[in-house]
């Protein structure tokens, strides 16, 4: 009788053990797609292997990185303080968080599979290097709109400016691009996107209203396009409050709008119709 007492008790142990691994992998390795779609900017799509619980989340340092140069950059814009001078003090702050620490999210996005995010932070990295060192005369950027070889009074040229500014006229075009696929994302991200487009757009003729002089014009456009960078700012940091809340399994969640569901890819339409 106590031999079969202890072969029960044995039993009981290890069916109560088979049920809490199982239990830890249903949690762990098909990550519900509510929690999936606060913890990466990319629509839950198949992965192989195992990376996503190998390596931590990229996606919330290079959100942290895009916002502490991105929020700044829109405060002095606006002239915030008495702010100033193409955000001058903090060229550090915009090659170091705005370009490098989103690089290194890209690679991360990358390394897991991530496309999309990916693509979001190379872009925007690079964005962010390209706008710190346009402002450093080690690089030169006006030179060749200049007779006498001066970077600084290159800068100033008409032609100069109207070159910028075609530069931004493409970065609004990529950007749309990007929202466009977002809606396959979240309603923050989206709604950040939406406003991109518009800040870069208002860049962009801010510089060609400089290239033919019309100043005053000019100077409302650029604040203006400060306010659209502020405003996309906001639902960024929700997007890294909620994620970060997530990765510490916070007693609350905050909603990111997730789209997926709502707008089906392709994939699902088809496996939709194979059902039907």
């Amino acid at each position: 009788m106590a031999e079969d007492n202890t072969s029960d008790k044995q039993d009981v142990s290890a069916v109560e053990m088979l049920r809490r691994i199982q239990t830890a992998e249903s949690v762990l390795l098909p990550i519900p797609r509510d929690a999936f779609e606060k913890l990466y900017l990319s629509p839950k799509l198949p992965a192989a292997g195992n990376l996503r619980r190998t390596f931590g989340n990229p996606t919330p340092i290079s959100l942290m990185g895009f916002l502490l140069a991105a929020t700044p950059a829109a405060m002095q814009t606006m002239g915030w303080r008495g702010s100033g001078g193409n955000g001058g003090a903090i060229l550090p702050v915009f090659i170091f968080f705005g370009g490098m620490v989103q690089i290194f999210g890209g690679l991360g996005e990358w390394i897991i599979g991530n496309t999309f995010s990916c693509a979001l932070f190379f872009t925007y990295g690079t964005f962010w290097i390209v706008q710190g060192t346009t402002q450093m005369p080690f690089f030169g950027v006006g030179t060749n709109y200049s007779s006498t070889g001066n970077s600084l009074e290159g800068m100033t040229t008409p032609e100069y400016a109207s070159t910028v500014g075609l530069y931004y006229v493409i970065l609004s075009v990529l950007t749309f691009i990007y929202l466009i696929c977002s809606i396959r994302t979240n309603v923050c991200l989206f709604l950040a996107l939406f406003l991109l487009v518009i800040c870069f757009a208002l860049t962009a003729a801010t510089f060609f209203q400089t290239a033919l002089e019309n100043l005053e014009a000019a100077a409302k456009l650029q604040k203006a396009a400060g306010a659209f960078n502020f405003a996309l700012c906001l639902p960024i940091w929700h997007i890294f409050i909620a994620q970060m809340l997530e990765a510490v399994d916070f007693p609350f969640e905050l909603p990111v709008g997730d789209l997926s569901t709502i707008v089906l890819g392709r994939s699902q339409r088809k496996k939709r119709e194979a059902e039907i």
